[in-house]
């Protein structure tokens, strides 16, 4: 699996994102639909990566610069052919290592509060975010939960172990 920054407006994609966006307003009263259109995808504050395999398309994520030091999650989707190969989590952790390479403090994101997203809900926590409040331009909306990964940790973690391996180097 390969995963790259990417055109959302190439076909495949964009056939991926309808399918996103009409999958959204089926689960979700449309006030409270909150996925990007093309136009959103492709805005300057947006970068957008796709993972494929041998040229087929798998998945989609992007991440929209809030200014500040911190980002957002946006239009994760995994093909329906494509779930249950980790595809999701690929595509999330190129994100959030693409977030602490620009220096981001934290990354926020919104997703649905109905059981059609526990899926996702989960991968989310089991990478470490956690629930909070709306963020940005959100309004409270029981339709949506609202969470965030605090990357000043992480980095720090990071940080601490590059100079174990740094000072071992050197030991040597």
């Amino acid at each position: 699996m390969q995963i790259a920054r990417d055109d959302p407006t190439r076909d495949d994609v964009r056939a991926l994102i309808e399918e996103h966006l009409t999958d959204m307003h089926a689960t979700s009263p449309a006030e409270s639909v909150h996925a990007l259109d093309l136009a959103g995808l492709t805005a300057p504050d947006m970068t957008f990566w796709t993972a494929r395999e041998d040229g087929r398309l798998l998945g989609c994520g992007a991440l929209k610069d809030l200014g500040a030091g911190e980002g957002e999650i946006k239009s994760m989707r995994t093909a329906l052919q494509a779930r249950g190969r980790g595809v999701a989590t690929a595509v999330l952790s190129t994100i959030v290592d693409e977030a602490l390479v620009r220096g981001l403090l934290r990354v926020y994101l919104e997703t649905g509060s109905q059981e059609h997203f526990a899926p996702a809900r989960r991968l989310y926590r089991r990478h470490g975010f956690i629930e909070r409040g709306p963020f940005a331009d959100y309004r409270p909306d029981p339709y949506s939960v609202f969470m965030t990964l605090d990357l000043r940790e992480r980095s720090a973690r990071e940080a601490s172990r590059e100079g174990r391996r740094d000072a071992s180097a050197t030991a040597n």
